[in-house]
């Protein structure tokens, strides 16, 4: 998929970007090394995904980790780690199969004890997550977090080294969607337990099994890369061999970067684009075309 330079409005509900299959664009400097350059619109928060809240940060983990399934064209689900799906009549139990062999950015074996460590961890009351509330209509989850049980008890376990089992209170229609956030991703315990509170504050201070991995992140700092990781298990439908980032808080500021071919991509503000067709998209959202107003056209 080739990804030409784009100008894209903020709608005011933020999207997850998916970078898996992009090329870089042909006029970018860094075309001929297959990097673009993206903006943000803040600094990258922690990169712990059990504490993570902003935009940014859930943009970055998307890019450089993955969970049983990953949002694709149009928001639909397609799989990622898990490679079978088997859902009990009652639709409250889902057993996967988790991909095997597949490892971590730093070498480890990724299996589906990741997956129940990174739920529980995440449901935890002392971890503090912010986005714990998504797991509510998983088994017990309502109750660990409530303090009222223990987060051994959430409804989740590793039947063998490639195999897990979820069960439900209810059923949740949209269970697989939730899947492809990136607070339902696994996590290397022995690499959170190794940084204890410093895990997710700098780039080296993590590990990933997306496509991509953080590099050149402090913790603070306007400016940060995506390099490929080649232990991820479809890393041939990685184009890109690498994403720079910088913060860009101002949108007329971006779009003079956009024109001065410094970025790839810049988000306009309304009064810098007009809206020239609406269209319905497979997935009963719809798709805003836009051009650039008179003022802001090159």
């Amino acid at each position: 998929m080739k990804l030409n330079r784009m100008l894209t409005v903020t709608l005011g509900a933020a999207s997850i970007a998916l970078l898996l299959g992009a090329c870089g664009s042909k006029s970018s400097s860094s075309s001929s090394k297959q990097v673009v350059t993206m903006p943000a619109d803040a600094q990258l928060s922690t990169m712990d995904l059990s504490k993570s809240t902003a935009v940014a940060t859930f943009n970055t983990l998307n890019n450089t980790n993955e969970g049983l399934y990953r949002l694709g064209k149009d928001s639909k689900a397609e799989p990622g780690m898990a490679t079978k799906e088997t859902v009990s009549k009652d639709g409250l139990t889902y057993t996967f199969n988790i991909r095997k062999n597949t490892k971590w950015s730093n070498g480890d074996a990724l299996t589906a004890a990741d997956f129940v460590y990174s739920w529980k961890r995440t449901v935890n009351p002392k971890t503090g997550s912010q986005y714990g509330y998504l797991f509510s209509g998983i088994k017990n989850a309502d109750a660990i977090m409530n303090n009222k049980m223990a987060a051994s008890k959430l409804g989740i376990k590793a039947l063998g080294k490639y195999k897990l089992q979820i069960t439900l209170e209810k059923q949740i229609p949209y269970f697989k969607l939730l899947l492809g956030f990136p607070v339902f991703y696994p996590q290397d315990q022995k690499v959170v337990e190794k940084w204890g509170s410093q895990y997710g504050t700098r780039s080296n201070r993590l590990v990933y099994n997306g496509p991509f991995k953080l590099a050149g992140w402090n913790g603070t700092g306007n400016t940060w890369k995506l390099v490929k990781n080649n232990n991820y298990w479809d890393k041939k439908s990685v184009k890109l061999n690498g994403v720079d980032y910088q913060v860009v808080k101002d949108k007329q500021t971006g779009l003079n970067q956009y024109n001065q071919k410094k970025l790839t991509a810049v988000n306009l503000s309304g009064q810098q684009a007009r809206i020239s067709r609406v269209t319905p998209t497979t997935s009963n959202g719809w798709r805003v075309h836009v051009t650039t107003s008179p003022s802001t056209k090159r």
